[in-house]
């Protein structure tokens, strides 16, 4: 299978990395069947964030119909966190635009969240075409259906996008045991989790 050649994006750092959290609704709670999944690794990447001083930005599709994000992502809005309500599918509306023009540092996006084929890829694709190097939470992206989330993660990781875990992401960001947070992100790292987890490709 061929795969898009490309340089090695840098590695993460905590200010040069900025946390998408892609439309993580109520509604979708009894059609997404890892739900449970996407809401531990939302939960646990943005509570990691704020501890590593990381802006968040979550967005709401049509939030009238669909709810607004999930309980467990509070609180929010926060001074770390910005709440966007949207009606495009891609997460790049003005409100994001501008909140990303307003770190130019932060070159690298981790992405996590609902769905995989739909308004994940069409905002990966888009941050893609921009420059920025995406980190796509696998374990923390869903679609209804397997086959639309592993399609749309192959056509992603091809055209450049790091497929990463939550995991493997907040250990990227900490880089060294010496780290002076490292005590308090391990609890959040060894959180329990889900059963049913998501896999990458």
């Amino acid at each position: 299978m061929s795969r898009r050649a490309g340089p090695i994006p840098p590695p993460l750092t905590a200010d040069s990395t900025y946390l998408l959290i892609c439309d993580v609704q109520e509604r979708f709670r009894g059609v997404i069947p890892s739900f449970p999944a996407v809401v531990h690794a939302a939960t646990t990447l943005y509570d990691f964030a704020g501890l590593l001083d990381i802006p968040t930005l979550l967005t709401e599709q049509y939030p009238k119909a669909l709810g607004h994000t999930v309980a467990e992502l509070a609180p929010i809005p926060s001074a770390r966190a910005t709440v966007v309500e949207k009606t495009r599918f891609s997460m790049l509306v003005p409100a994001t635009d501008a909140a990303l023009a307003a770190a130019p540092a932060r070159t690298s996006v981790l992405l996590v969240g609902l769905e995989t084929h739909i308004c994940v890829a069409q905002t990966a694709e888009g941050l893609l075409r921009r420059g920025y190097a995406v980190h796509l939470v696998v374990d923390g992206i869903a679609s209804q259906r397997r086959g639309d989330r592993e399609v749309a993660l192959g056509r992603l990781r091809d055209a450049g996008a790091v497929v990463t875990t939550a995991e493997a992401a907040m250990y990227e960001l900490l880089g060294d045991k010496g780290h002076p947070a490292f005590k308090a992100a391990l609890a959040i790292v060894k959180r329990p989790r889900p059963a049913e987890a998501l896999e990458g490709l």
